[in-house]
């Protein structure tokens, strides 16, 4: 049976980010399927533990804080990124670039990307852009995110209620979110809205599916947008801009419930997609 060590910057103890929430609800389901899960942060991994652990796969989430040694330590296992943005750019942003397409000298850990087993992309959109960029061919359309069933089972209840005639903006202090033309967009078009902040996580859910539509026109690539497709899992209407990679992904034309539906088949289809990648068996030995 393969061990799976999964290498990250922070887990969802440290911060609840939405590349965080979907690795742990993946974490989880492995678990749950038979195989053995270690977590590790980044900043605490050594080339001794690789060493270590060489027979074990590795699952390589946000790296950041990855020492140079435990890279090159790594290269010489089984390892797959799962990758939540552009860490093969120095600024971790295409869209400084025209069409997206960094000089080469601005490209940074190419020997790594091109070492894995597979590097995992969230959309079409996303792959595309790391495809222009890396010109690898170890790349794989993840095409969603995983969410727990506890959270869609409260977006299916959410998207049965009737909504306001508004427009929900989220509320972000992250530039790149882009509230500011989100709110002057509604102003202009004489549209009512209502910002959404809240940190408690259900209750953020309750306020932004509360309202017909969600605008949202981020200045960055959204390598899929979580938020996005809970919008759409609500029931509500979009507008937005060429930014989001969930919009181009053949299941986005479905909302509610339909696209509940397709999500819940992502806890499934996602998992194996990445165990396929690593040669790892679905149905590991000794498992009911």
């Amino acid at each position: 049976m393969s061990r799976i060590c999964f290498i990250a910057d922070f887990f969802t103890k440290h911060i609840l980010g939405g590349g965080e929430l979907n690795n742990e609800e993946f974490i989880k389901i492995l678990i749950s399927k038979g195989h053995p899960v270690e977590k590790i942060q980044s900043h605490i991994t050594s080339p001794d533990f690789i060493e270590q652990n060489k027979t074990s796969k590795f699952i390589i989430a946000n790296f950041v804080n990855l020492s140079q040694p435990c890279i090159k330590a790594l290269l010489d296992t089984d390892y797959a990124i799962y990758e939540h943005d552009h860490k093969y750019l120095k600024t971790r942003d295409p869209s400084n670039y025209k069409n997206f397409k960094a000089p080469k000298e601005d490209i940074i850990n190419l020997e790594f990307y091109q070492g894995a087993k597979a590097i995992l992309c969230q959309s079409q959109f996303h792959l595309n852009i790391v495809k222009k960029n890396t010109d690898l061919s170890n790349l794989v359309n993840l095409s969603g995110n995983i969410w727990p069933i506890s959270s869609l089972e409260i977006m299916e209840e959410i998207s049965k209620k009737p909504k306001q005639e508004k427009s929900s903006i989220m509320n972000s202090p992250i530039y790149h979110k882009n509230t500011r033309e989100a709110i002057e967009y509604c102003n202009i078009k004489e549209m009512e809205y209502v910002l959404v902040s809240n940190n408690i996580y259900n209750e953020f859910l309750g306020a932004l599916g509360a309202n017909e539509r969600f605008v949202f026109l981020p200045k960055t690539p959204e390598t899929l947008s979580r938020v996005v497709v809970e919008a759409r899992m609500m029931g509500m209407s979009l507008i937005t801009n060429q930014m989001v990679g969930a919009t181009q992904e053949p299941w986005f034309k479905l909302k509610g419930k339909e696209l509940i539906n397709i999500v819940y088949e992502m806890r499934e289809t996602i998992p194996q997609k990445v165990l396929k990648a690593l040669s790892i068996n679905e149905n590991p030995p000794n498992t009911k």
